[in-house]
Formats: C-alpha cells, sequence, structure tokens
C-alpha cells in the first residue's frame, strides 16, 4: 500500500486545471452524441446511461431513447413498461426506474425545467452528488466536483492520496481535494469536467497508466513514486452471492410464451420474464399439462453482486392449460417489444 500523502488544501498542485482544460480541447473526446450540449435532459440521460454501462454500448442505446422520448416531458408521460422496454439489454434496472420517477419529478417539482444548482439536483431520484454535480457543470458551468470511479483514480494518483476510500471520512476528504482543485473560472467547468473523464477512460487506466500521454504526469506523485497503480486504496471487497434459478419456457399452440411481471424488488424487478422457480419440482408442478420437458444447457449469467445459474426448461403445450403462476400468453412479435432482462433475451432469441 502506497504511503499516503496529505496535501493541504494551499499545497494543491499548481496549474492543475489548465492543463486540464488545455489536453481535453487538443485530445480529449469531442464527437459523442451527448457532448457539445448545455441541454439537461441530454446530458442527465447519458450520464445515467453511462453509469456501470460502456460507452460503445450507450452509443447505440442514446439515439434510440431519444428519438422515442425527445425530452423530459416525453419520458414522463410514457408508461413505466415502456421505458423498461427501451433500457432491455442496459442492465442495473433500477437506473430505468429512477430515470422515469425522476422525469416525472422534474415535471412535478420543477415545471418541466431541470434544477440548476447541484444540491437541488441531488433531491431527484437516481441522481447522486457527481452525477449533479456533471449535470451542473457541463449545463450551468456551476463550479461543483466530480467523483466517479474513473475521476477517484485520476486525482488520487495525481495527490499520491493513499487513504483508504472504504473509509468515509477519506472519501470525504477526497471530495475536498477534488472541489479545491476546480478552475476558478466558471467557463472552464464544461472543458474541465470533460477532462476528468476523458483521462480516466482513455489515458489513466486501472491496470495501465499510460503516463506518457497524460497531461498532469508532470504534477502526478504516483508517477514520481514508481506507482501508478497502486492507487485508489480501497480494501473493502464486494461479498458476492449466488442463486440457481430455473425457468420455465413455456410455449403454446399458437408459438405463444408466457411471461410473467417481475415484482418492483429483486431481481430483474418490474421487467417480464419467464417464470423463475426455485427448484426443478416447483418448475415442473406449475405446469402439469405442459409436454416435451426439454432440458437445455445451463449457464452462469454474472451480476454486479451475485451470480446467477439459469436452468431454463422449455415445455410445449395448449393456450387452454396455462401454467398455474402469474402470467400471460404473448405473441412472438409482441415479446421482442418488451422490457426483457438481457439472458431472458438472449434465450428466447436462441
Amino acid at each position: 500500500m502506497p504511503e499516503t500523502l496529505m496535501r493541504p488544501l494551499q499545497d494543491l498542485p499548481e496549474g492543475f486545471a489548465r492543463r486540464m482544460v488545455d489536453w481535453q480541447r487538443q485530445h480529449g473526446r469531442q464527437g459523442l452524441p451527448w457532448q457539445n450540449t448545455q441541454d439537461p435532459y441530454r446530458v442527465w440521460l447519458s450520464e445515467i446511461m453511462l453509469q456501470q454501462t460502456q460507452v460503445t454500448t450507450v452509443l447505440d442505446y442514446f439515439p434510440r431513447f431519444l428519438t422515442r422520448f425527445p425530452d423530459v416531458s416525453a419520458l414522463a408521460a410514457a408508461p413505466q413498461d415502456d421505458v423498461l422496454a427501451l433500457w432491455s439489454g442496459l442492465g442495473y434496472y433500477s437506473r430505468a426506474r429512477n430515470l422515469h420517477k425522476c422525469a416525472q419529478e422534474v415535471m412535478g417539482r420543477f415545471g418541466g425545467a431541470f434544477p440548476r444548482l447541484a444540491e437541488d439536483l441531488q433531491t431527484l431520484p437516481g441522481i447522486g452528488r457527481s452525477t449533479a454535480a456533471a449535470i451542473a457543470a457541463f449545463c450551468f458551468q456551476e463550479r461543483a466536483a466530480i467523483l466517479d470511479g474513473n475521476v477517484k483514480r485520476v486525482l488520487t494518483r495525481v495527490l499520491g492520496y493513499g487513504d483508504d476510500l472504504a473509509v468515509l471520512k477519506n472519501e470525504r476528504a477526497l471530495w475536498a481535494l477534488a472541489q479545491a482543485l476546480l478552475p476558478e473560472k466558471p467557463v472552464d467547468m464544461p472543458r474541465y469536467t470533460q477532462a476528468l473523464m476523458d483521462l480516466g477512460a482513455t489515458v489513466c487506466l486501472p491496470r495501465k497508466a499510460q503516463c506518457e500521454a497524460c497531461p498532469v504526469s508532470g504534477l502526478c506523485q504516483a508517477k514520481a513514486q514508481g506507482e501508478p497503480l497502486a492507487y485508489p486504496v480501497k480494501t473493502r471487497k464486494l461479498k458476492r452471492s449466488s442463486a440457481t434459478l430455473w425457468l420455465l419456457w413455456a410455449v403454446n399452440a399458437q408459438g405463444q410464451v408466457w411471461l410473467q411481471k417481475r415484482p418492483d424488488k429483486g431481481i430483474w424487478a418490474g421487467l417480464f420474464s419467464l417464470p423463475v422457480f426455485d427448484s426443478e419440482d416447483e418448475l415442473l408442478a406449475a405446469w402439469a399439462q405442459g409436454q416435451s420437458a426439454h432440458y437445455m444447457a445451463s449457464w452462469k449469467h454474472v451480476l454486479t453482486h451475485r451470480d446467477l445459474y439459469l436452468h431454463p426448461v422449455r415445455m410445449t403445450g395448449s393456450a387452454t392449460h396455462a401454467p398455474v403462476c402469474e402470467g400471460q400468453w404473448v405473441d412472438a412479435d409482441t415479446w421482442p417489444n418488451m422490457g426483457l432482462p438481457a439472458p431472458i433475451r438472449t434465450l428466447l432469441m436462441a
């Protein structure tokens, strides 16, 4: 573990913000569809989509979402099922549910206009401190610091900040340092904020620090120590769990599939799915009239905190004898447009 270098606020690296702004102008990402706009709806949408999701994936979803929901009022007025359907495949579906709730609160509490201050943006569903700061900085030039995973890595390396970020007081201290590093001129905030995102995403990487391409390598304590990959320090590991799920893939003579809507909490909350059971016996009992049970290859689906071991069983039967579990028969040309978990969609399309 690197030795912590606690810098007093008056001893921060001189010229850090200016170097970042200049670098972004010449070498940063310029052509992403959510850049070069001060529309808070588009910035907010991109920020939520980019949480835990690669840029290349979001590039496919972002324009489709805007086509269907061009503004916050259209999103707020849409049924949640429509929002989840369009989100299907992006994962972390609580983001989509909060996105919908947030749009409704923007309409109801703020008259359809996103608030301009980060502290007000934070009161909306699904908007944390860093996301609120990003919206406020990009759209309203507020001097508000972001601190997502990429930015934590950049700043801890530059500052040589080796305190354990699993400890709340240490993360709070890093927030204070991030705020102190902001450019003095509000007009620089959009490009500075983008610079931090770009540097963390393209240069100052988790397993490879490309110091030769970094605009602040001369200020970087981690580089000076020869230990850039030792930062950031976070000792607390996520506890993983696992679950075994049996999936009933019931198909009737008309080619319809039996789908049920998942509860509002738990795995795949609010999405449509094949019926899920804890055991093979429960699955078989749910459709005693089902025939030709075909046990398909099982596989492991990895979530952030949990591994799901999925065991699909495909059965056929008549529409007059439906499974004895919640759900409905859905036509083959209907389910592709519904909100389905990624592994269920993959299975049905196979």
